[in-house]
């Protein structure tokens, strides 16, 4: 699976932005799909996922009521809709999938593919 990140860019606080993840190669309904972010000199960490058909999501508790993780399994895309954006919230964003179960989702290392990053960057 490729998984191409897009939708970055500067943003002043308190606005929003849409990021997408397309995949090609292989249909996402087989995976678990999440979103990361790494700020410099930070660590990579979870920000939200989604379950293989939609219903289910996880969000770290610094993004919810904020942000909304959705997919489109017809268009094999995934969404990150950022809203009230936080100068914290700047940092590479990441996609990624996983084949496993929803309950591990939090867990950078038990995902197979990774797209390349899209940069959010906040401004105060």
């Amino acid at each position: 699976v490729q998984l191409q990140a897009s939708g970055g860019g500067l943003v002043q606080a308190g606005g929003s932005l849409r990021l997408s993840c397309a995949a090609s190669g292989r249909t996402l309904t087989g995976y678990v799909m999440g979103w990361f972010r790494q700020a410099p000199g930070q660590e990579r960490d979870f920000v939200a996922a989604i379950g293989r058909r939609g219903i289910t999501t996880d969000y770290t508790d610094s993004v919810k009521g904020r942000f909304t993780i959705s997919r489109d399994n017809a268009k094999n895309t995934v969404y990150l809709q950022m809203s009230s954006l936080k100068p914290e919230d700047t940092a590479v964003y990441y996609c990624a999938a996983d084949s496993g179960r929803f309950a591990n989702a939090p867990s950078s290392s038990r995902y197979d593919y990774w797209g390349q990053g899209t940069l959010v960057t906040v401004s105060s």
